[in-house]
């Protein structure tokens, strides 16, 4: 039997929690989940125009009794930083899985001052940060993490590295 990716594990960890519904602005770090969620008969998959959008989506999907994560980039968090003060102000869950720019191999300058600030901005927002580095630990960490967010009402951000998620590269 093959070893599933760490993106399949992941998505198995997002099933395992009950997540139901699914916002995301796209992004190439998301691609095997975003396609995945589309996949699944028993997921309902929301387009994102913008990432402050996902907050409010996943705050009507709590009141309806649903689970829902965010999928974002963290050029995409200082996008979100005054809509935080919904889940955070009226404890309620909010899962998000951000993938990281600005990082190793990075090739766009500006990426860096955001990738940077994302771990710093979330926490100071009242956002409980987690950050995979390890193909051999992230589903646990979405695992467990969904488990804080959605059983404790609070926000919580896993943070995909760079490394975990591979640099992006421009081609000419």
């Amino acid at each position: 039997m093959e070893t599933p990716t760490w993106q399949e594990s992941v998505f198995r960890a997002l099933k395992a929690a009950r997540v139901s519904v699914v916002g995301y602005v796209p992004d190439a770090g998301h691609a095997h989940l975003i396609k995945s969620a589309h996949a699944d008969p028993e997921i309902d998959t929301v387009v994102l125009t913008t990432e402050e959008e996902g907050i409010a989506l996943s705050a009507g999907a709590w009141l309806g009794g649903k689970r829902s994560v965010m999928l974002m980039q963290s050029s995409g968090v200082g996008n979100c930083i005054n809509m935080l003060s919904l889940p955070v102000t009226c404890r309620m869950p909010f899962f998000t899985l951000v993938t990281m720019r600005g990082e190793w191999g990075e090739f766009n300058p500006w990426q860096v001052p955001m990738g940077t600030a994302t771990p710093h901005v979330l926490t100071q927002a009242g956002v409980h940060v987690r950050r995979a580095d390890h193909a051999d630990d992230v589903a646990e960490m979405v695992g467990a993490s969904a488990a804080l967010a959605f059983d404790s009402h609070i926000p919580v951000a896993v943070l995909f590295s760079q490394r975990l998620i591979g640099a992006k590269v421009f081609v000419k």
